[in-house]
């Protein structure tokens, strides 16, 4: 037990070591690495050119061009590396990647893992409808309700109205763009899925005429950047940089690009607000 102990413990020392030297090593190399999904639109996808793509992926760019200003790094190359749900805090770890640039919710557990920027977006479950008006989950009772199948949403739509006494049709759908298209032929009269991909795929369908997407969260998740475990520099740069970035408009033209014209809700305007932290 005493050698694993002290094995496991030399572990973590040689991970923080190299952590802490992650702007060194971009400065040496004139590299850094970014971490990003290519199936999680609209905040890290690839495109159909196959370039990176997405929201985070954006705000990504703004904190490479905080490095090579802060480091003095005139040709810093970005390399952007793929890495799975499954295995992207695993990639930050082992050294693949600098930052990882996906809409990774922060958690106590992950925080043993790694470390995490300032907030980069507040996402939750919300509801793209059909009728009128939808400010309370009663309003959609006796309605046919789609949800992306076997996900965490689904299991808290069902376990929320049965919860509430709320007799509903549960409509299970392949895929987001499924669920978006029955609503728009009136298959379904509203569609459950996080606030900021129903944002994403309202912008993107041919025929948005009659939906509405609701105001109101049914949950709530902060994302932020994943950041290596330890490395104090990177991350005050990071969260300099961000927090300059909230400052401006730039921010909102970057939330444009992938949500449209639609303006920042209530919580996100909040959050730009609360972490556009004075130098």
């Amino acid at each position: 037990m005493q050698a694993f102990l002290i094995a496991l413990l030399s572990m973590a020392i040689s991970t923080a070591s190299l952590a802490a030297d992650t702007l060194a090593r971009a400065r040496e190399t004139g590299t850094l690495r970014l971490g990003f999904r290519a199936d999680a639109p609209p905040y890290s996808y690839r495109t159909a050119s196959g370039e990176p793509a997405g929201y985070i992926v954006d705000i990504c760019r703004e904190v490479a061009a905080g490095v090579k200003k802060a480091q003095n790094i005139p040709a810093l190359k970005i390399e952007y590396v793929e890495v799975s749900a499954t295995a992207r805090l695993e990639a930050l770890r082992d050294g693949k990647i600098d930052i990882l640039c996906d809409p990774t919710s922060m958690t106590m557990s992950r925080r043993a893992m790694v470390d995490f920027s300032l907030p980069t977006f507040i996402d939750g479950a919300a509801v793209l409808h059909r009728i009128n008006e939808m400010n309370r989950l009663e309003d959609l009772r006796g309605k046919k309700i789609g949800v992306l199948q076997n996900t965490t949403t689904e299991e808290v739509l069902r376990t929320t109205l049965s919860q509430l006494g709320i007799q509903a049709q549960i409509v299970p759908m392949q895929t987001h763009p499924d669920g978006v298209r029955n609503l728009s032929e009136g298959k379904i009269d509203a569609y459950f899925a996080d606030r900021g991909i129903l944002s994403y795929h309202l912008l993107n369908t041919r025929n948005r005429s009659g939906m509405k997407l609701s105001d109101q969260y049914f949950t709530f998740e902060t994302y932020a950047l994943a950041l290596p475990l330890g490395d104090d520099k990177l991350r005050l740069l990071v969260d300099a940089t961000l927090a300059e970035l909230y400052r401006t408009d730039r921010v909102k033209n970057i939330y444009a690009r992938s949500f449209g014209s639609f303006p920042p809700d209530q919580f996100i305007n909040a959050l730009f607000v609360i972490n556009g932290l004075p130098k």
